[in-house]
């Protein structure tokens, strides 16, 4: 049976990276709109993320580091906005997206499993 401590965080911390890009991201869609309005729906939708972020970071402490929860919050956010970015937004990652994204990945590694541990 997997570790509810372990695993409970990692979970929390995607649906919460969801909701936030939708809060930083989803008004591109709509540049229509005026600035105060697409402010109150991003601070609605953070309110949630915050209900699903502090949680997340709470369990993960008996588990994480402080260091290991942010470098994971950080390869859950790229991994999330880069879906988001295509799929929602229609844009279009290219190699140097990747390689940056993957540059953030490695520095994750050496978070949890470096050489130099």
């Amino acid at each position: 049976m997997p570790n509810f401590s372990a695993a409970a965080p990692v979970v929390l911390l995607v649906f919460s990276n969801v909701f936030m890009t939708f809060a930083w991201y989803g008004h591109l869609r709509f540049k229509e709109s005026p600035l105060w309005i697409v402010i109150l729906a991003s601070w609605s939708i953070a309110l949630f993320e915050y209900c699903l972020a502090v949680p997340a970071n709470r369990i993960g402490s008996a588990v994480y580091s402080g260091a290991e929860l942010k470098a994971m919050q950080e390869v859950i956010t790229l991994l999330v906005f880069a879906g988001f970015s295509v799929t929602y937004l229609g844009e279009r990652l290219t190699m140097n997206h990747a390689v940056g994204f993957g540059l953030i990945a490695l520095g994750a590694y050496f978070v949890f499993r470096g050489p130099f541990s």
